[in-house]
């Protein structure tokens, strides 16, 4: 990764590469999507409690994971290093300096210098690249968790003993769910691939 090349990769991906811009676009609007769908998972859980007790835990790896999440898509967002690239990052960044005692510190290491340069993209594209594996292991806890004390529900009755059959309901409506989450997505992808990005 290299400052003065960075927006002209992007460049070349969409326009050399065979089916480049399709790999783009997914790729741009995949996030856009998956942050909506992450969000919407958070109002559920929200509205129906499941923060409280005894779920404390699994909240609580929900937010590192929600953490991680805004983390790598910073990250990604600066890779093309395109328009406030530069200034976002430092920006950002600059708020770890608040940290009393390590945050200047740290703030120097992440950008490998004094300032936001050529080391700082280098790290943010191995970070970027590892992030997701280390959400993979997060949601691994995450669903382990889960799996300890059951899925909260709206009504608050025993799912041991009172729930109806996954299949056919929960099918059919996780099934259709989907399918209107991948059309929506296709639209977004193949006819207005850049509303959702930066403007």
């Amino acid at each position: 990764a290299h400052v003065d090349l960075a927006f002209i990769s992007v460049e070349h991906i969409i326009r050399d590469v065979n089916n480049g811009w399709l790999l783009r676009y997914l790729h741009a609007n995949g996030a856009s999507f998956f942050f909506i769908v992450v969000y919407a998972h958070i109002f559920r859980g929200l509205y129906y409690g499941s923060y409280a007790h005894p779920r404390e835990f699994l909240w609580c790896s929900g937010v590192l994971i929600l953490l991680l999440i805004i983390g790598t898509g910073f990250i990604g967002y600066v890779l093309p290093w395109g328009q406030i690239s530069l200034w976002g990052a430092t920006v950002i960044t600059n708020l770890i300096s608040a940290v009393p005692g390590i945050g200047e510190t740290a703030v120097q290491w992440i950008w490998g210098g004094f300032s936001v340069d050529n080391s700082t993209l280098n790290r943010f594209f191995s970070l970027h690249y590892i992030l997701p594996f280390i959400l993979i292991a997060l949601v691994l806890v995450h669903l382990v968790l889960l799996h300890q004390e059951g899925s909260s529900n709206p009504l608050g009755v025993d799912t041991n003993t009172e729930s109806i059959s996954f299949y056919p309901y929960f099918y059919v409506k996780d099934l259709f769910g989907f399918l209107l989450l991948f059309f929506c997505f296709s639209f977004f992808v193949f006819f207005t691939p850049n509303l959702l990005g930066h403007p």
